[in-house]
């Protein structure tokens, strides 16, 4: 993300206390006398890229609650990424005026063969998810909405098919493959029919939900500059804007987000305070290096926009607790 949120929004904490309901991220209260520079600040530092910002200020300008989607496969487990991350940023686009739909994608999650294609389970799993971000502190007013997209897609099929079809219809073959990163697969892999329709409909899914922002993870930028390339070909002059977070990167050197299928990897949301202190002893941390460090990535990402300081606990052989807030973090001293 470009900018962290903003420091009036949370309260310094007293200690380091644990994720929990009694430790929530900032409320979304939407304040009335909130500026347009101001909204748009808030915003935008959701994204680690934006796809225009002149755009995105415009729209801003024009509508007082422009519609965000973002959306997920109920696939498993959920790490602190997909988690705290997301009720972060769920609670500063709502804070700034902004509505969130919530995509559920079970049908996708079905296509792309997860939970071994059982809509049962993935629909368990799907509402599993929806209860950690309740607990984690997302806030869930009337400026959020989950929808279910088998639901939805069997409630408005005449709407949607047809809108499917035109994009698969406009695109060739390479360009549906080269956004195969939005599934967690490659152009390489051997791939399903049903995972070549796949980008067609997730392409599909942000006309049908009339968004205005894609707020989307950088892994699925592709599929949304699609939709964009989309407008272009039939002569659409508002272009969804693309609002691009941060993917927090694995615990271990090298890894460029958490996986799932490397539990060592990532921290996920039921973890016991033991099984996470052990990840975090065992995570790459070289003293005085920022540059792919994911403790540092954590502490910008998630410790700084929730607590708004992190807290270096040190005997006083050591110089004592250090309290590092964010305008001056660069790294913490070994």
């Amino acid at each position: 993300m470009a900018d962290q949120s903003p420091a009036d929004q949370t309260p310094p904490f007293s200690g380091m206390q644990s994720l929990s309901v009694d430790s929530q991220p900032p409320s979304s209260s939407s304040t009335p006398q909130m500026s347009l520079e101001e909204k748009f600040k808030i915003i935008r530092s959701v994204g680690e890229e934006c796809i225009q910002e002149d755009e995105l200020l415009n729209l801003l300008n024009h509508k007082p609650e422009p519609i965000c989607y973002d959306g997920f496969e109920p696939s498993g487990r959920m790490h602190i990424a997909q988690g705290v991350m997301k009720a972060i940023n769920v609670n500063k686009l709502t804070s700034a005026g902004c509505r969130v739909k919530i995509w559920i994608a079970d049908w996708f999650a079905q296509l792309n063969n997860k939970m071994g294609g059982d809509l049962k389970k993935i629909k368990v799993v799907g509402q599993y998810l929806i209860e950690i971000w309740k607990a984690v502190g997302m806030d869930l007013n009337e400026k959020v909405e989950f929808l279910w997209s088998s639901d939805e897609i069997n409630s408005r099929a005449s709407e949607y098919w047809p809108l499917v079809m035109d994009i698969a219809r406009r695109n060739k073959l390479p360009r549906i493959m080269r956004c195969c990163q939005i599934m967690g697969r490659s152009e390489q892999d051997e791939l399903s029919a049903a995972q070549i329709l796949y980008p067609c409909m997730q392409c599909a899914d942000i006309f049908f939900l009339k968004a205005d922002i894609c707020q989307l993870g950088m892994d699925q930028r592709k599929v949304n500059v699609l939709a964009r390339e989309y407008c272009d070909d039939i002569k659409r002059k508002n272009k969804p804007i693309i609002l691009s977070h941060h993917m927090l990167p694995g615990l271990q050197q090298g890894q460029e987000k958490m996986s799932k299928s490397d539990p060592s990897s990532s921290i996920f949301m039921e973890d016991e305070e033991a099984e996470v202190n052990v990840k975090i002893k065992k995570a790459y941390c070289p003293p005085k290096i920022v540059e792919g460090n994911p403790c540092l990535e954590y502490i910008k990402y998630i410790i700084f926009p929730w607590f708004n300081e992190f807290r270096v606990e040190r005997n006083a052989d050591n110089g004592g607790d250090k309290l590092v807030v964010p305008y001056l973090f660069t790294y913490i001293p070994a």
